[in-house]
């Protein structure tokens, strides 16, 4: 089993192209020969990816600059997207917040709920049928971990991915025997280099260097595990870990433990 074979009509998609995961899945499709379409807020930030990977690799690079947060912006690109030979589709985009959710601002909240949830639901049902009818194409699903458990300060977050991994694994069992791939990845904490100390997140603080896995690693893996069309990829030792603690540890168990180091973050 493979990826979809690169067509000169056709384009992988990839949200929140700008930084991180996004740009190293990127990357990674480009230099297996794949036309992109990038889609992320920051437009000018991909211009500038997109330019260095048409250079590098010679392949198509089209940039779509949406916040895929906003349902109205988004329903212009599921409306493109239907309309195009998309052979493959990274929801990668997503945020994160900490924190109590009393205490935190319920529109923020409300657009984490459309971007890591709706927006992946969205773009999936724009390209699958068409995927379907070729018989040919393939779908990354960045969930995590955290979507496997109940973890206090950190709530929306991890009900929003528990979206995303169930809705993956589900949509297996629909897409067997009919051409399309489908894998979800969820990653440990993922970084593209080490911060300068001063310039250091709590996050960065709280988990040892060692414990990091870099983004074009985490690209790699996830790019054959899809064409693998394996079920799921869980780079990291921390994701890992945390995948074993949402399978088998009671939540009564689980939730305080995670719970106590989210607050951690949400107090920075």
């Amino acid at each position: 089993m493979t990826l979809p074979t690169p067509h000169p009509d056709a384009r992988a998609v990839v949200t929140g192209a700008s930084s991180g995961i996004g740009e190293a899945l990127a990357a990674e499709l480009a230099s297996r020969g794949h036309s992109l379409i990038l889609v992320a807020r920051r437009g000018e930030v991909m211009e500038s990816l997109a330019e260095t990977l048409r250079t590098k690799h010679r392949v198509a690079v089209e940039v779509r600059a949406c916040d895929l947060s906003d349902r109205d912006a988004r329903s212009v690109l599921v409306g493109e997207l239907a309309g195009r030979r998309i052979s493959i589709l990274c929801n990668n985009a997503g945020i994160a917040t900490f924190g109590a959710v009393a205490e935190l601002d319920p529109a923020y909240e409300r657009a984490q709920v459309e971007l890591n949830a709706v927006a992946v639901h969205d773009l999936t049902l724009a390209v699958l049928p068409q995927m379907v009818e070729r018989k040919s194409g393939a779908i990354l699903m960045v969930g995590s971990a955290a979507g496997n458990m109940a973890i206090p300060h950190n709530a929306t977050y991890a009900a929003t991915k528990a979206f995303v991994n169930t809705f993956s694994e589900s949509l297996r069992g629909e897409l067997k025997g009919t051409g399309v791939h489908i894998t979800l990845l969820a990653p440990g904490p993922v970084r593209t280099e080490e911060p300068d100390p001063a310039e250091a997140s709590i996050v960065d603080k709280l988990v040892p260097d060692f414990l990091w896995i870099s983004s074009a690693h985490t690209a790699k893996v996830s790019l054959d595990a899809l064409a693998a069309n394996r079920m799921r990829v869980v780079p990291g030792v921390i994701s890992k870990a945390m995948s074993a603690a949402g399978q088998f540890a009671p939540r009564s168990v689980s939730a305080p433990i995670a719970g106590a180091f989210y607050r951690k973050l949400g107090s920075d």
